[in-house]
């Protein structure tokens, strides 16, 4: 009896240690993958979310991250963690794990500047430009509707003389 026992044990054993190589291991191999890949995103690139959006990275926090979409560049605010995959890098990622601090150096060089949004200008002094526009033709249309109101006045008071 007691070698039967220890048969089953020991079967049970072996079926949790093959479990844990098929199914746990590789699943939190997968998880520390993707923890680290989210952990990793930078400026420009460009990542589909859980839910299936596709947009490029504009800003990054330590939990959140600012992305722009379409063709309309809306820009929003979304959690880390619903990023499901980056579909590509941005141009100004840099290797980390480089030894060769010539080849950092050169790639920091011909790294690629991000533009910038421009910056609107004050309203005030074009403001006052349409006014001086607006102000010289309204002048010149009360010269104009003048003219023939004058004309007409003209020409009744001759009619009235030639009477």
């Amino acid at each position: 009896m007691g070698g039967s026992s220890m048969m089953s044990i020991g079967i049970l054993l072996l079926l949790l240690v093959v479990m844990y190589f098929l199914m746990i291991r590789p699943q939190k191999k997968r998880e520390k993958e993707t923890n680290a890949m989210r952990a990793g995103i930078q400026v420009g690139d460009e990542i589909v979310t859980i839910g299936g959006i596709c947009a490029k990275v504009v800003k990054t926090k330590e939990e959140t991250i600012v992305v722009q979409v379409g063709p309309d560049k809306v820009k929003f605010e979304m959690m880390r963690w619903s990023v499901s995959k980056v579909v590509k890098e941005g141009p100004g990622r840099r290797e980390r794990d480089t030894d060769d601090f010539d080849e950092v150096a050169d790639a920091e060089e011909n790294e690629v500047r991000k533009s910038r949004p421009k910056r609107m200008k004050k309203a005030a002094p074009v403001v006052e430009e349409i006014e001086e526009e607006i102000e010289e033709p309204v002048e010149a249309a009360e010269e104009v509707a003048s003219a023939p109101v004058e004309e007409a006045a003209e020409v009744v008071e001759e009619a009235k003389e030639e009477e």
